[in-house]
């Protein structure tokens, strides 16, 4: 067992998965460049010292190497992008919707698409345009698998389970959970390192987890939002409110059956997400929650999300942008009825 944190595990799981397999690759931009940090936030660092021809550096141009990767990938490769900021998927959305995500079903399944797509997320003092959470834009296009890794465990498991399959498979990482150190060091950040055992395995997608058992009140979070949840779980223990936190590790499948069992056992939801509110993942979830547990439901699904506006740049401002713990107290406070 070693303790790692997130870009650690990562990194050690894209070593494990190109010494396993000699069809995966890495590309993205300046990924490999000797003396450099390993892509935006260390993740590739020093892999090009044993895979110099499949650590791959490309031009700026997001459309170009997210092409090249879908072709790679039809051909039997298994190429893994390096995005450096989740904003950049957009410059790439033609090969992305109209391309990558339904190569498969156009072709009647006889074309897989085994190609890994990473991406980092969050606020952290970059402004608008190096700071938005993607996911629920993603979300929305179907024939993508979309992972969301709040530990290190779940980092290395889940990038090596996207890597097996056939399908392509998007990585959401949350860049105030990676732990980079020196010159990528995050102000801000939060400890999500793990145990990683030194022995192979995966962790399955769409399979949650249950973070914390409670029976007053189930919160569903991922990524940065699931740790803050775990924080609010804690004050409101003190206030006697049982909380279980769930975190799904996977948006797309979704582990629907764990929960449903939660809420139902519950009997109130709380859906966490860094994203806008509006149009956000959670409001497929609060909507599915409300349509298929109506019977057990006692009170409205609640949704706790960032306001309907760009992310700011301010410092202050950031931080009363996106979700606090204080928010995730307050609406479990009111669904209780201790408002």
């Amino acid at each position: 067992m070693a303790r790692l944190t997130i870009a650690e595990a990562l990194r050690d799981g894209l070593h494990e998965e190109m010494a396993r397999d000699e069809r995966v690759f890495c590309l993205g931009e300046d990924i490999g460049i000797r003396g450099g940090w390993g892509g935006a936030f260390t993740v590739t660092l020093g892999l090009e010292k044993d895979f110099r021809d499949r650590i791959i550096d490309t031009p700026m141009s997001e459309a170009a190497f997210f092409g090249a990767s879908l072709g790679a990938a039809m051909m039997g490769l298994r190429p893994v992008v390096d995005v450096q900021y989740g904003d950049f998927l957009f410059v790439a959305m033609d090969q992305i919707v109209n391309e990558i995500a339904k190569m498969r079903y156009m072709s009647g399944g006889k074309i897989t698409v085994p190609m890994v797509m990473r991406a980092p997320v969050g606020a952290t003092g970059r402004g608008a345009q190096h700071a938005q959470n993607p996911e629920a834009i993603m979300f929305s296009v179907p024939g993508i698998k979309i992972v969301v890794p709040a530990t290190a465990y779940d980092a290395k498991g889940l990038l090596k389970a996207a890597i097996r399959d056939d399908n392509p498979v998007l990585i959401f990482e949350h860049k105030l959970l990676y732990g980079s150190k020196g010159a990528r060091a995050e102000s801000g950040t939060f400890d999500a390192s793990s145990e990683i055992p030194a022995e192979d395995y995966v962790v399955p997608l769409g399979k949650g987890i249950v973070r914390r058992e409670g029976t007053d009140v189930t919160i569903i979070a991922t990524l940065l939002m699931m740790h803050r949840a775990l924080a609010a779980a804690e004050r409101l223990a003190s206030e006697g409110i049982s909380t279980e936190v769930i975190d799904p590790r996977s948006l797309v499948p979704f582990d629907w059956d764990l929960v449903n069992t939660s809420v139902m056992k519950t009997t109130r939801a709380i859906v966490v997400e860094e994203g806008p509110l509006q149009g956000g993942w959670s409001s497929h979830i609060a909507a599915t929650l409300g349509e298929s547990l109506s019977d057990y439901l006692t009170a409205p699904v609640t949704r706790v999300a960032s306001p309907d506006i760009p992310v700011p740049f301010s410092p202050p401002m950031e931080n009363f942008y996106r979700p606090t713990v204080e928010r995730i107290v307050a609406a479990a406070r009111k669904l209780v009825g201790n408002a």
